[in-house]
Formats: C-alpha cells, sequence, structure tokens
C-alpha cells in the first residue's frame, strides 16, 4: 500500500528552525520516501531547498545553512497527485514578494482538475503537476486580503483531504480539511510552536504535545501566539489506516497511543478466526503488536519468523511492478530452525494487490513451515482511496474480484482470516462515524469519480 505524506512546522525565535524540521522529517520518513524539502522564512524573504529521496539524502550541512529565519515548513512526499519528479517536490512556493506562500500537503483533492482550469483561466500559471499548487495559487486568488480569511475561501473550495502547513513571510498555519482525513497536531518546544503530521515527530526533537489540530480548524502562529479559527464541517472521516498502518506506533491520534491499538487488532482476530497452530509471527515492522495481540489472546508462543533488512525501502516505493517483486524478496530472510515443520499463524497488516503476501507465504513454506495461516488486521479491501493513499485502481485490488477463499488459494496460505470491520472498530475504541472506511465498503465521505487518474494534470 503506498503511503500518503508527512507535513512539519516550526515558528520559533530561539532555534535553529530548518534543523528542527530536518530531524521532524527524519521521524516522519515512514510517510514518504520520494522526495522531501524545507522552506524557511526570516520574516522578509521566504527560502526553499527540495530534493528527490530520503531526508538524509537531500540535505546537507551546507543546505540547511543558507535556510535562516524563525519560521520553517517542511515535507515528505509519496505521490498522490503528479508524478514522483523533482519539480512536483515540496514545500511548493507560490506568489511574489510579500504576497508569496509556501505550502506542504498531505492528502489528496478530488477536484483538482476543475480547480486547476479554472485557475488557469484567471491567468495562474504553474509549473508542477500537483494539487499542491493547486491550492496555493488556490489561497492568492482569494479577493480577501488577511491571510487567514483567504485560506479559509480556499478551503470552501477544496474537496478531498489536506493537512496542510503553509508558511507566509510571518506566519505559519496548520490547516486540516473539514472531514479530518489525515493527522495533524500542535506542539511547543521552549518559547516556540511546532506542527506535524503525527506526535511521533514533535517527541523525536524534544517538544511537547499539545493536541490535535481538529477538522476544519485553522491555527495560525505569529508574534501574536496562537490563534485558533475552528469550523465545524459535520461528517467526519480520519482514514482508519492511519491506526493499521500509516503512523508509526508510537504516536497517539485522537487520543488513542497506536501500539496498544494494534494488539488490540490482534487479539480480535484471534477471537474471530482461532486455528491450532504451533507458533504466531507478526510481519515486521507494520503488524509485530498484532503479532504480540493474537499470541497473547491465543495462547499460541510468539516468535520472529522473519527478520527483516532495515536498509531496503518499503516495498511500495518503487511503482514497478519487477522491482516491486524483487523488494519482497531483498526485504525479508528466514529463521528456518524456528519455522521447520511448525504449523505458523501468520499476522499481517493488510493485503491490497495480493503481491507481497504470495511472495511470504512462499519464504515461510520454503524455510521448512509445515502450515501457514494469515491473519489479516484490515478487512478485505474493495475500494481505492482518493483521500492520500495511492493504493491501487479498482481492478488491482486483489478483494474487489475474488472470495477469501479464492484469494487465499491465490496467496498460497492453509487459511486466511480477516479482521470485521466491527471487530476493527471495537479494536481502536472509537465511535465508527469517526472514520473513513471507503476502503472496505464504498462509502466515501464525498462523492467521488471513482477512476481518477494521479497524473491528470499532466495532459494539460
Amino acid at each position: 500500500m503506498h503511503e500518503s505524506c508527512g507535513v512539519f512546522g516550526v515558528y520559533a525565535f530561539n532555534e535553529d528552525v530548518a534543523r528542527l524540521t530536518f530531524f521532524g522529517l527524519f521521524a516522519l520518513q515512514h510517510r514518504g520516501q520520494e522526495s522531501a524539502g524545507i522552506a524557511t522564512s526570516d520574516g522578509r524573504r521566504l527560502r526553499v531547498y527540495t530534493g528527490m529521496g530520503l531526508v538524509s539524502q537531500v540535505f546537507s550541512e551546507e543546505a540547511l545553512k543558507h535556510l535562516t529565519g524563525h519560521i520553517a515548513i517542511g515535507h515528505n512526499r509519496y505521490s498522490t497527485t503528479g508524478s514522483s519528479r523533482a519539480c512536483n517536490a515540496q514545500p511548493i512556493v507560490a506568489g511574489e514578494g510579500p504576497q508569496s506562500v509556501a505550502v506542504a500537503h498531505n492528502g489528496n483533492l478530488i477536484n483538482c482538475r476543475y480547480l486547476y482550469e479554472d485557475l488557469v483561466e484567471q491567468g495562474y500559471s504553474f509549473r508542477t503537476s500537483t494539487d499542491t499548487e493547486v491550492i496555493a495559487n488556490l489561497i492568492l486568488s482569494s479577493p480577501e486580503k488577511d491571510w487567514v480569511d483567504r485560506i479559509r475561501y480556499a478551503m470552501r473550495r477544496l474537496q478531498g483531504a489536506y493537512s496542510l502547513t503553509i508558511m507566509t513571510h510571518d506566519r505559519l498555519f496548520a490547516v486540516r480539511d473539514p472531514l479530518g482525513v489525515r493527522p495533524l497536531c500542535l506542539g511547543t518546544i521552549d518559547s516556540g510552536w511546532v506542527v506535524a503530521s503525527e506526535s511521533c515527530a514533535l517527541d523525536h526533537i524534544g517538544a511537547t504535545f499539545v493536541r490535535e489540530v481538529e477538522p476544519g480548524e485553522i491555527v495560525s502562529i505569529s508574534e501574536n501566539g496562537v490563534e485558533s479559527y475552528p469550523e465545524d464541517g459535520g461528517r467526519k472521516g480520519l482514514c482508519i489506516f492511519e491506526y493499521i498502518y500509516f503512523a508509526r506506533p508510537d504516536s497517539v491520534i485522537n487520543g488513542r497511543l497506536l501500539y496498544p491499538v494494534r494488539q488490540n487488532m490482534g487479539s480480535r482476530l484471534a477471537l474471530e478466526h482461532p486455528i491450532d497452530a504451533d507458533l504466531v509471527m507478526g510481519v515486521p515492522d507494520s503488524a509485530t503488536a498484532a503479532g504480540i495481540g493474537y499470541a497473547r489472546r491465543s495462547g499460541i508462543p510468539l516468535t520472529e519468523g522473519l527478520i527483516k533488512n532495515r536498509y531496503v525501502g518499503r516495498t511500495f516505493i518503487e511503482p514497478d511492478q519487477r522491482i516491486r517483486d524483487l523488494g519482497v524478496k531483498l526485504k525479508f530472510n528466514p529463521l528456518p530452525q524456528m519455522l521447520s515443520d511448525r504449523r505458523l499463524v501468520v499476522v499481517d497488516d493488510s493485503i491490497v494487490r495480493g503481491t507481497t503476501t504470495p511472495s511470504v507465504v512462499k519464504i515461510l513454506k520454503r524455510a521448512g513451515a509445515r502450515e501457514v495461516h494469515m491473519r489479516i488486521c484490515a478487512p478485505p479491501i474493495r475500494y481505492p482511496c482518493f483521500f492520500g493513499v495511492d493504493m491501487a485502481t479498482r481492478r488491482e485490488l486483489i478483494a474487489a474480484h475474488k472470495s477469501v477463499d479464492e484469494i487465499c488459494d491465490f496467496i498460497g496460505a492453509d487459511s486466511l482470516g480477516y479482521l470485521s470491520i466491527g471487530g476493527l472498530i471495537d479494536a481502536i475504541a472509537l465511535p465508527r462515524d469517526t472514520f473513513c472506511l471507503a476502503c472496505f465498503t464504498g462509502d466515501y465521505p464525498v462523492p467521488v469519480q471513482l477512476e481518477m487518474d494521479k497524473l491528470a494534470l499532466e495532459t494539460f
């Protein structure tokens, strides 16, 4: 499954804001590995530096030295609108002089093509093929004078998912769409303020978590301090995959630390899909906690059956299928002495295309496992996501056209059990209407075009 992006922002006069942003992005690296960037302001001028690759590959001491000021925003990218190329790296800077603005975006707009065409008719030019530049120019197109009013003007035209860090010459903004699809939180560091996609990034730089940015809210940070401009958008739609997979297990979202939540998912799987087996293992690292939960509930001993090569990127980073297949083999190494002639329960977070799971089953059986029983923390994924997760088209989703038994045969497992939607909600212990469950049910929180093209803006 393809992840969303990570955004970060700092407002602090007595800190090296570019360096703090670098380490904040480092903590959010799991959310996107295609490109990274940082923009800063000293109150007079915006500076930006972006590049392709991981945060540690993009930035050097020399690059950080030139990113001066007391405000910074940063971004890690996985492409959801626009291809993976240097010009699409964020933050995006638009406008000129005191009217310039920098934007970093986590999410995906479903009406970006319409907005793009409208802005082009108004005379706005584009140098990227991202919906982020659409957001930046939409803010600039507002007839309002105050930046909060200009952002609100844009929000009322935007449809889809967006958690944003926005920087002007003298202000930092944190913005979350009315559905609250992607997480965003606020923290303090000494006399300054920090915003981040996940609370783990605050921990990483020694900041203190204050609260989450609410759906529909604009948070303004300036020399006047923090000001909140809330707006209730009605229905909520936090992406449930933040709990299953995307966010780090040491992050807190909606008051829930993710590590025990994932243990609860494994525990519920053991109740819903018990099996006679010798050992339980979680596929590292995303299903490790769920594996522990399954073992505890079932009473079956826990083991490590696969060792992950932590210097190999996650298998979805390269969109080429041949590289993705090779990546699975490079990523895991089995422990034959632990697995030989054993009946295994293997807990994993999800099955999307059915690309990775057959390879995992083959690796384990070649290492000597007598039986492999797959248990999956997510219900069957039957519909694509249009809100910042570039998971697949519907025809690529294996559960959209195969039954559970057919998927079990396809992946080569001895049995297959998915966690139910009710069991998943119970494991998280939040109301069902908190979440977007569209990838399971097809019930999208806003109407969407069922086959949208992430490269739509590159056809102009």
